[in-house]
């Protein structure tokens, strides 16, 4: 079945679960990206927190209902790196007329700031990349990054990226084969997602450090995005919320509850995580 079509049959029954990233479906309605990945969102833990022990799930799981699904968290990679590029980026025009792989609500964002998304398959990125088909490209991170091997056509690898502060998988399960299930099989579904969920993000720290080395022994220039370009890139994805929540009840509705959320969780890091995090970095273990 084509990834982006699992929606559509868990609706009409045709399957009775998916395991994907949301965020796929914004062109269906953009507020699937909010249990997954917005720009400039929640990081890995804040989110998990909502979905959990804020209103995340109650919220989700109310939109869902509306497409005959019940929702799970089952997965995070955390923040996810902000691309390979040709060219280094110094400052928001820079991004003006560049071609960038990149879709979605970052698409929108990117468009906003003069660039030009285009949806590829990962399986076709590294070509365009060589061929100069695309100027740019957003994947994932160090360890998935790697095998791809992107770095051989365009060596700028720039962090971090924006609009994945976290990218929150779910399992998603048709709601009359749910409902069908005794309360012992609906409690172990919960249990393996949430196991799941809680796995994937650490595989991914333990496994980005060494392929980061790596990239770097390759020849990968690691570099920041300006402050520039992240308040330029900020700014457009304020504008395009504001446009979401004029026009979409449902995003409204979730992403107000959300930035709440967000807003008590960044107060609460920049107080403990955050400066702990700063200090240790500085000093040599």
């Amino acid at each position: 079945m084509p990834a982006m079509g699992v929606v559509d049959a868990l609706e009409q029954n045709s399957v009775e679960a998916a395991h994907t990233a949301p965020y796929y479906f914004f062109g269906k309605d953009p507020t699937f990206a909010l249990s997954c990945a917005i720009p400039f969102g929640m990081n890995s833990r804040q989110l998990t927190a909502w979905m959990y022990h804020g209103n995340g799930l109650e919220l989700t799981r109310e939109f869902y209902a509306e497409h005959n699904i019940v929702n799970f968290p089952c997965g995070n990679s955390g923040v996810q790196m902000g691309g390979w590029f040709r060219k280094e980026i110094n400052t928001a025009e820079d991004i003006r007329g560049l071609k960038i792989r990149i879709g979605g609500l970052p698409g929108r964002v990117i468009e906003k700031l003069g660039g030009i998304p285009q949806n590829i398959a990962g399986g076709e990125v590294y070509q365009a990349l060589e061929k100069g088909v695309i100027d740019a490209a957003e994947w994932v991170g160090p360890y998935d990054d790697l095998r791809l091997g992107f770095y051989k056509v365009a060596p700028y690898y720039y962090y971090p990226g924006w609009w994945e502060g976290s990218v929150g998988l779910d399992l998603l399960v048709n709601k009359k084969a749910y409902d069908a299930l005794s309360p012992h099989y609906k409690d172990i579904v919960s249990a393996a997602s949430t196991y799941a969920h809680l796995d994937m993000q650490a595989k991914y720290d333990a496994r980005n450090p060494d392929a980061l080395k790596e990239l770097v022994g390759k020849g990968a220039k690691i570099l920041p995005f300006s402050k520039e370009v992240l308040d330029a890139s900020f700014k457009a994805s304020e504008e395009l919320y504001a446009e979401l929540n004029e026009s979409n009840p449902r995003w409204r509705k979730i992403f107000t509850d959300y930035r709440a959320f967000q807003k008590d969780s960044i107060l609460w890091f920049r107080f403990a995580e955050a400066r702990f995090d700063q200090y240790m970095q500085s000093v040599k273990l």
